[in-house]
């Protein structure tokens, strides 16, 4: 009997031990396979948030929701047409939903279609497409189009919107060009309506990519819609103001460790999220508000907080709290996105992303987790505990970064829709697309063009990064406009200088004069090469061409008027070498405000303060030419040509744009303000108050472009060592700067 029961026991235990290994046996490869997802899409394991196994749908597609809730809003046919109007591209991609034949023969171009009369449109949209129409990317011929945009307004797809615009199927499918949407771009900001506010845009898209705000990564088809910021229709068409990060200050902590001010929603998509904002609440550091005072009816749904809450909410100042925060909450609103992520961003407060599902903007280039922290929103409770935690070194880390995200890619709609542009473009080019790194450091993909270099060592920006230093060799570029009737003229005694400088590789003379090249025995016998070339169509702006010639990373662009020693070429290039992303180099202008006439003025008197340094005397990188000629609009090309003049401020305009830092003074002899503009086709031009006022002109035009006033004032002016110093001359490396 004893046997007979340790025989049942043996066989009981069998059993569960057979059974924990079958279960085991399916769990665990289950486990592993959820870790192996995560990896690939981006998982890592030191982020404080963890991830559920279970993926959230916070905005589930109609035909995965048979819930009373969602099909009570809705009839069969209005379901049918949203399954297909969404999901009908659902599994486009670039290699299967874009002719790429049509990029081949002119590059990337966009078409911006018509504006057909009686059609409505946003001020928002109008911003887009005249964006479009005023970038290097637009062109008017359709024969010559990679991609296309509508002219017809998409971006508020809420029918109960006032900015809605009706019977937008039939105008789509009616365009010639539609060809089911393939190479269409399809901007978006709203989509869906009251209570259900679903990603249905009321029309077929086709094969057309989106670039859409709020999109869900559940509808977000990856390498071929772009998900964009959404910003208000007050967000500015270009420039957009400054970041608010002023000073690095150490430790970076603010008045409010954690904080938030906005609707809370009684009823409908929306509400869990920002109703449970007042368990985090604690009136001191973490001060969460939400306020039910919205919309026509709320005292209808009003619930027994909603009057504490609105008294708590008036008490404080959204602007003063955004400023003097360290983290700022941004929760979904009706849609995923929310108009807080950009004000965030601006303000350098730490965005804590509390959106489950959202596609973040241009999540195909930007790092989010090196200027946001990425919150779960069934983890609430936890945010404050988290953001503690992070140390001040990251947080000043965070912040940073946010304010480099936003100045390039957030601060204005240009901005957001040339990015937009950019990426696509980068898939276009497939091979020449731009690293992480360029669009996630300074200055920003948007002013490293692929079409220059994929690599980083040939940019000026990324030196430091990569512990690289600039070729030791610069060529000179001598811009000539004057016949060549004399041996005495200046031109031939700054060659000769030049020529003598241990840095100089060779001398491009590029001749813009209406006569033809002298012959090469008029030039003077130099120890390096001398190329002399016809300037293209003789025009200005053809003194900043990236001609293959130049093969040094420096460029020592000159007037042929110019008077310099061999020493001050020497001493200015090893300057540059320290600062190769600026402009160094001798003559100094600066810009002014003026307030009785409201515009920009121009001032070449000599002050200790300076904003610009004329391309008459100067060196920079060689990338600027690639920049001036291939990221310029050509309406400021031509204005330069046709005037005969301001190229120098255009390239110190665009030079500082990209490094958002002054050019570089150096020293300069003591004679060099009374020799420079002497005895010269070019000293009447200066005196001439027409050429004066044409700068002016000038100025202006350039700042409307740029969207504001890009340059920015120094009163830093190198000298070489020992150059005031009462010594012997002898002990001076630069010393006849200081004899002259």
């Amino acid at each position: 009997m004893q046997a007979k029961k340790r025989y049942l026991i043996l066989l009981s235990a069998g059993a569960c031990l057979v059974l924990l290994f079958y279960l085991a046996g399916v769990q665990i490869p289950a486990a592993s396979r959820s870790r192996h997802d995560r990896s690939r899409n981006g998982y890592r394991p030191e982020q404080p948030w963890p991830h559920f196994s279970d993926p959230l749908h916070p905005f589930l597609p109609w035909d995965q929701t048979d819930t009373e809730d969602y099909n009570l809003h809705i009839s069969p046919r209005q379901k049918r047409d949203v399954n297909t109007s969404v999901y009908k591209g659902k599994r486009c991609r670039m290699d299967s939903c874009f002719d790429f034949s049509l990029c081949q023969k002119n590059g990337f171009k966009v078409y911006v279609y018509p504006q057909q009369k009686g059609e409505k449109i946003s001020e928002s949209y109008q911003n887009i497409l005249s964006t479009i129409e005023g970038s290097r990317f637009y062109t008017s011929d359709p024969g010559q189009a990679c991609l296309f945009v509508l002219s017809l307004d998409t971006l508020d797809r809420d029918q109960l919107s006032p900015q809605y615009v009706h019977n937008l199927k039939t105008k789509v499918q009616n365009l010639p060009l539609w060809n089911d949407g393939r190479n269409h771009l399809i901007f978006n900001l709203y989509s869906g309506t009251w209570p259900d506010y679903t990603e249905d845009l009321g029309f077929d898209i086709g094969q057309a990519m989106l670039a859409k705000a709020s999109i869900s990564t559940e509808n977000f088809r990856p390498n071929f819609d772009v998900s964009i910021p959404l910003f208000s229709k007050e967000h500015p068409r270009t420039g957009g103001e400054r970041g608010y990060l002023k000073y690095n200050s150490i430790p970076p902590f603010r008045k409010y460790m954690l904080v938030f001010k906005g609707k809370r929603y009684l009823t409908g998509i929306g509400s869990d999220t920002r109703n449970a904002l007042h368990h985090v609440h604690n009136a001191e550091d973490v001060v969460l508000l939400t306020t039910c005072k919205h919309g026509k009816d709320w005292q209808k749904h009003k619930d027994a907080r909603c009057d504490k809450d609105n008294a708590e909410y008036d008490k404080y100042d959204y602007k003063e709290m955004l400023h003097n925060s360290t983290f700022c909450l941004v929760p979904r609103g009706r849609r995923l996105g929310s108009f807080r992520f950009l004000e965030a961003l601006q303000a350098a407060c730490v965005p804590v992303m509390l959106s489950n599902g959202w596609e973040l903007p241009f999540s195909e280039i930007i790092d989010w987790n090196t200027a946001a922290v990425i919150g779960d929103e069934r983890l609430l409770l936890q945010i404050p505990t988290t953001v503690r935690s992070i140390h001040q070194d990251k947080i000043l880390s965070l912040r940073q970064q946010t304010q480099f995200l936003w100045e390039a890619y957030f601060s204005s709609v240009e901005k957001i829709v040339l990015t937009t542009l950019e990426i696509i473009q980068d898939r276009v080019l497939e091979h020449g697309s731009r690293s992480s790194l360029m669009w996630n450091s300074h200055p920003g993909g948007l002013f490293a063009l692929p079409q220059y270099s994929g690599y980083l060592g040939d940019f000026p920006f990324f030196y430091a990064t990569l512990g690289i230093k600039p070729y030791p060799k610069f060529t000179a570029v001598i811009h000539a406009v004057s016949p060549l009737v004399s041996q005495s003229q200046p031109i031939l005694k700054l060659l000769v200088a030049v020529a003598k400088s241990q840095y100089c590789a060779q001398i491009i003379v590029l001749w813009n004069c209406d006569k033809p090249l002298p012959a090469k025995h008029r030039w003077p016998a130099t120890s390096v090469p001398v190329i002399v070339i016809e300037g293209e169509n003789k025009v200005m702006s053809s003194r900043f061409l990236p001609y293959e010639t130049i093969v040094t990373d420096a460029v020592l662009s000159l007037d042929e008027d110019t008077v310099l020693s061999t020493t001050e070429v020497d001493f200015a290039f090893t300057v540059w070498q320290s600062f190769p992303e600026r402009i160094v180099g001798y003559p100094a202008r600066s810009h002014f405000w003026d307030s009785n006439k409201e515009r920009w003025g121009y001032t070449s008197k000599w002050t200790n303060d300076y904003s610009m340094v004329l391309t008459g005397a100067a060196i920079y990188h060689r990338y600027y030419h690639h920049l001036y000629t291939n990221y310029l609009p050509t309406s400021l090309k031509s204005m330069v040509d046709q005037l005969a003049n301001c190229e120098d401020i255009l390239m110190n305009f665009l030079v500082s744009a990209v490094t958002k830092l002054p050019p570089i003074k150096v020293t300069q002899k003591k004679q060099y303000k009374e020799t420079m503009m002497g005895q010269s086709s070019r000293a009447s031009r200066w005196a001439d108050p027409d050429h004066f006022a044409q700068r002016q002109t000038c100025m202006n035009k350039f700042a409307s472009w740029f969207g504001g006033m890009p340059l920015v004032h120094s009163q830093m002016r190198l000298d070489p060592v020992l150059f005031k110093d009462q010594v012997s001359i002898l002990r001076k490396k630069y010393r006849d700067i200081e004899r002259l």
